[in-house]
């Protein structure tokens, strides 16, 4: 029996850990045994198993990432197999996905977009954001994905956070989120547009067109381990992490070991590119494995992914707990309504997985869903629920070799490593090579990250005395809702934009379906009166400003917000008052109860 603390309440559960025996099938796992793998683990060895651009010239994403596969005797193998909404199909071979992204970059050196500039992709799922990723990781600019569910003030935010040199999106995008921001956005030079057969004028281009133009061959240039690669934003009014191409040698590791890709694997991650997760491993793991990777462009429907997994025959899939939680309320046993055979291993991340998502995909699946835990900071997989280890159903699982990971107290300038068993902050070992290498113009909010030479995540947690890891909360105000990362403050300007708003205090609170749902407080202009009419009113203007990933999907009306005597709204203490938790320390509060 153990405890596992799950946002919003202490829950006392008795779960039988899962034997890893249970969840390999007829393969081996990469890794068979773990304290032998983290005792010799090194990096210079996953290095080893790394090509290197020729002549020496350094160590770039897309090299190992594709062309090494196209040169050898895997280059006729299916890369990419897209499967579009209305019914469409598309296969590259990586012999053809070097070509495409060739040409990409071609076009970058054509529109004189510069080594580590940004460039931004606004799309959904489609083909043209992959060759967009990889070409622009291939000509060494900075790759940077957008959500397409964002609405346009937080696109402005991050593209002129980013300077961005050129935004890669289609017609009905740009002209949605992008056309009329185009005069406050000095930096965006050139738009190239996916779906546009003819250019638009001398800075709104058609991609098809200048991809038929372009030249299929294309020398990458030396790169620097510690050259820019990737640039995610965490969270509105956002922070920009950058990390380098040496971290591919973390999503080569823990898409060998936590993940456990083989060569002739299919894989699906059901992630979105425009966060952290689809493009670390959405696109970047799978291909460095060589193996087929499965991509989706439609919503989520719980039919479609059943049939997906069956006809496409994934053998290892990558999913959230949210969309887990959706499979899990539609009902029915999957496995005897679908072909599942193929399936061998089933992951999550986004949010802690409840213990019963994990027994769940036993029942139904017929394996359990092994959890890990990571953030954008840190590029890759930290901890995991790894097919050679037993499972813990709700635990975040072990840390991977080359990781270390501990509970500490931070005391002034130092921090305490706590025992097993007590709460406090998850701190992990600096060194990992996808570790971000800095906030975006942020220098100062980046060195407040580490102490004593570890890495604060701002996660609490603990661990149990056999080694396992137990989320238990954020220790800031961040939201985790459907795997989507939201900043309150993002959420309540955007409401502060609405003549009827006051105030606007935004908290996350506990819902089965989506982790966290996003719930906004808020105090009237003496003009307007609460009621249901503005509060679909004012869900409605929040949406369209923010896109339906970021809007708040509650709203409450108070006569006033708790506040501090400096004016700080207490999101803390509305959170607390909605979920009937205590209120802790109100020496703070404005006006004391």
């Amino acid at each position: 029996m153990f405890l596992t603390r799950l946002p919003g309440a202490v829950i006392e559960m008795e779960w039988t850990p899962i034997s890893k025996q249970q969840s390999n099938g007829a393969v081996e796992p990469n890794l068979r045994d773990y304290t032998a793998a983290c005792s010799a683990f090194s990096w210079a060895s996953v290095r080893d198993e790394m090509d290197g651009l020729p002549n020496e010239q350094g160590l770039n994403i897309v090299h190992e990432a594709v062309d090494r596969h196209a040169a050898g005797e895997h280059g006729g193998r299916t890369a990419l197999r897209w499967r579009g909404t209305d019914g469409e199909t598309l296969d590259l071979t990586y012999r053809e996905l070097k070509k495409l992204t060739n040409r990409f970059a071609n076009i970058l050196r054509d529109l004189e977009v510069r080594e580590g500039q940004p460039v931004f992709s606004l799309l959904g799922r489609v083909p043209y954001l992959y060759v967009a990723a990889l070409g622009t990781l291939k000509a060494k600019s900075i790759f940077c994905p957008l959500f397409s569910a964002f609405g346009p003030e937080p696109v402005y935010q991050r593209l002129s956070r980013g300077e961005a040199a050129l935004v890669v999106t289609t017609e009905r995008l740009y002209e949605k989120r992008i056309a009329g921001l185009r005069d406050r956005l000095p930096s965006l030079r050139h738009v190239l547009l996916v779906d546009a057969q003819e250019d638009r004028d001398e800075a709104v281009w058609s991609l098809p067109k200048r991809m038929r133009d372009a030249s299929a061959s294309f020398t990458i240039p030396p790169t620097d381990p510690e050259d820019r690669a990737l640039l995610h934003f965490t969270s509105g009014m956002p922070k920009g992490a950058l990390h380098v191409h040496e971290a591919v040698l973390m999503h080569y590791m823990t898409g060998k070991y936590a993940l456990d890709l083989h060569p002739d694997d299919t894989f699906w991650c059901t992630a979105d590119p425009g966060w952290v997760t689809g493009t670390s491993y959405g696109i970047i793991a799978p291909l460095l494995h060589g193996v087929t990777n499965v991509i989706d462009e439609a919503d989520f429907d719980a039919e479609r992914w059943y049939r997906i997994l069956e006809s496409e025959k994934v053998t290892v899939w990558y999913t959230a707990p949210t969309a887990l939680r959706m499979l899990m309320r539609v009902g029915g046993t999957p496995k005897e309504t679908y072909d599942l055979s193929r399936l061998r291993l089933a992951c999550s991340v986004g949010e802690p997985l409840n213990p019963e998502g994990v027994v769940w995909g036993q029942k139904n699946l017929g394996l359990p869903i092994h959890d890990n835990w990571w953030q954008t900071e840190t590029g890759g997989i930290m901890i995991a629920n790894l097919p050679a280890l037993d499972i813990h159903p709700g635990s975040m699982g072990r840390p991977l070799p080359g990781v270390e990971a501990e509970i500490v107290k931070k005391t002034d300038d130092h921090v305490e490593v706590l025992p097993p068993g007590e709460e406090g902050e998850l701190a992990l070992r600096k060194g990992w090579p996808s570790m971000f290498r800095g906030y975006l113009n942020e220098e100062e909010r980046y060195q407040k990250c580490f102490v004593d030479d570890w890495y604060l995540t701002g996660d609490l947690a603990r661990k149990d005395e056999d080694g396992y890891f137990w989320f238990v909360g954020r220790a800031d105000d961040i939201i985790k809702t459907s795997g989507h990362m939201v900043s309150p403050f993002e959420v309540e300007s955007a409401l502060l934009e609405h003549d009827a708003v006051a105030e606007a205090g935004v908290v996350g609170v506990p819902d089965e379906m989506s982790g966290e749902l996003v719930k906004a407080f808020v105090a009237l202009n003496p003009e307007y009166n609460p009621g249901d009419e503005l509060r679909k009113t004012l869900l409605g203007f929040a949406r369209t400003k923010l896109g339906a990933a970021v809007a708040p999907k509650a709203i409450e009306f108070k006569d006033d917000l708790p506040k501090t005597k400096s004016g700080k709204i207490m999101r803390r203490l509305l959170r607390a008052r909605e979920l009937g938790e205590p209120e802790g320390d109100l020496s703070t509060l404005e006006t004391p109860p």
